[in-house]
């Protein structure tokens, strides 16, 4: 029996519901996973029994009877399947509870069983299994006293002014020319992707800016800049690209592609005006003197968040040294689609463009099982020492990530956070914010010596243009990683909704 307060301090007396009696069996077949065998005895089936048929027979509706009024065996007899499908359900819900709150794993995941294959017997004790993905278990590292070399980038009036050109590429104007192609060009094309004389794919009149090297989710091609410069409408021109040595496919991981790209249109790009209509149609600026410092400010995040990932890796690389685990492949392969999910939103509330998400997404891509296993390997650690320092993400943390993305695509905080809630990126959001937060206290204690940044990275998307393709094609749609974008592109008014 509980005791809780009622009004005037009149204590009531609440029954508590029993616990379970029941046995488990708990095996590891992979540091990541436990297979775990429930077997509930009869003496409780037949209580849960008991209590349903305890609410059901009152109110039975048999017919030949007033209801209520049915002989009790008569009722367990015509009401004996859905009473034994509700309390398998029962049951599993209540057992399951409990053996994930006692067992000494941390889940990750959903059970893995099929409900309608489990049966309630007739007789005899209730047994089920199931797998499910937990966090592995390894000793917290030593987290104070690193040293850390910390790197310090400085946003020029020249990064700003390459980062500003490259936004107003997406609202200039563009026209349809007889001039060879040069770099910067837009061009509208057709290609078609072969391997041995085999057609792999083809991409239909695709948009693509000419610039050095071109990006699929699954391939690069350095030197498209140059094997296309100089074409005019109608030309076909044949390279080769190099598939990711990280292709799900290892028959093809690292393989070479011929591609023969065909021009269908040449265009020639015009920057817009900052006149004030356009401005305010960009995003509500009110001069361009402000829309350049809404560039400066995007490029200090983009820094900033640079920054944060060159700590980030020197700590994780310090932390993974004295931890050891492995993972299986089945769970980096699922996780790659939450890691890639994951990104996109640390990107947006950093500051970074839809070209330059483009660009990461399909480095990830290329890279999956390297990049996504490392990410799970780093927050596993990450996670546990933020148990155990109980560090977590409150409202207001999430409402500043939510209005750092807002302001970054020119969106109201509303609609952004309705739209990662319906897309179920909240705890993805939960996630990032965590982990920032231990870095941030592990900094905080480690022995840090500034240095400069090498080299700027102003131009990057000068060098590269990523598209939206496979270039050999994903079977399974369904488990397919999304485009990493939303349903529009680039800064819009605010909607005020």
């Amino acid at each position: 029996m509980s005791t809780t307060d009622s009004p005037e301090g009149v204590e009531s007396t609440i029954p508590e519901t029993p616990l379970l009696q029941l046995e488990t069996q708990v095996d590891s077949p992979h540091a990541c996973l436990r297979h775990v065998v429930v077997t509930i005895p009869r003496d409780e089936v037949r209580r849960y029994l008991k209590q349903e048929y305890d609410q059901l027979v009152p109110e039975a509706q048999v017919p030949g009877f007033r209801p209520g009024r049915a002989p009790r065996q008569l009722v367990e007899k015509q009401f004996k399947e859905r009473v034994f499908e509700r309390v398998k359900g029962s049951l599993l819900m209540d057992s399951l509870t409990q053996v994930t709150e006692s067992a000494g794993f941390s889940a990750i995941g959903e059970p893995d069983f099929d409900f309608d294959s489990i049966e309630l017997p007739d007789d005899g004790d209730f047994r089920y299994e199931f797998s499910v993905e937990v966090r592995p278990e390894f000793d917290t590292p030593v987290i104070t006293g690193l040293s850390l070399n910390r790197s310090v980038e400085v946003v020029s009036d020249e990064d700003v002014m390459n980062s500003l050109n490259s936004l107003l590429q997406r609202y200039g104007r563009s026209e349809a020319t007889e001039q060879p192609a040069a770099v910067g060009d837009e061009l509208s094309i057709n290609a078609v992707f072969s391997r041995n004389g085999q057609e792999l794919s083809r991409l239909e009149e695709g948009t693509v800016f000419l610039r050095p090297a071109l990006s699929f989710h699954d391939a690069r091609m350095e030197g498209f800049g140059e094997l296309m410069t100089g074409a005019v409408e109608g030309e076909r021109r044949r390279g080769t690209l190099q598939l990711s040595a990280g292709h799900e496919d290892q028959e093809l991981a690292g393989a070479e592609v011929d591609v023969e790209f065909e021009v269908i249109e040449v265009r020639k790009y015009h920057a817009p005006k900052l006149t004030t209509s356009f401005l305010d149609d960009l995003g509500g600026f009110e001069s361009a003197e402000e829309l350049r410092g809404f560039v400066r400010g995007s490029l200090q995040r983009q820094a900033d968040y640079r920054q944060q990932q060159q700590l980030r890796e020197q700590i994780t690389s310090k932390l993974l040294e004295s931890t050891s685990f492995d993972l299986p492949v089945d769970l980096v392969r699922r996780q790659t689609k939450r890691e890639l999910e994951r990104k996109v939103l640390e990107l947006r509330r950093s500051g970074f463009s839809d070209d330059q998400i483009g660009l990461y997404s399909n480095t990830i891509r290329q890279n999956a099982q390297a990049i996504v296993e490392s990410s799970i390997r780093e927050h596993f650690i990450l996670e546990k020492i933020a148990e155990e320092n109980e560090i977590d993400a409150d409202e207001s943390e999430y409402e500043q990530e939510v209005a750092l993305i807002a302001q970054q695509r020119g969106e109201s905080a509303r609609r952004v956070r309705a739209r990662l809630e319906k897309q179920g990126q909240m705890d993805a959001l939960r996630n990032q914010i965590v982990e920032r937060k231990v870095i941030e206290m592990i900094v905080s204690q480690a022995t840090i010596t500034d240095v400069e940044a090498s080299g700027s990275t102003s131009g990057e998307l000068e060098q590269e243009h990523a598209v939206e393709f496979d270039v050999i094609p994903v079977v399974d749609e369904a488990s397919a990683i999304p485009a990493a974008k939303y349903d529009d592109h680039g800064p819009a008014t605010d909607d005020k909704s």
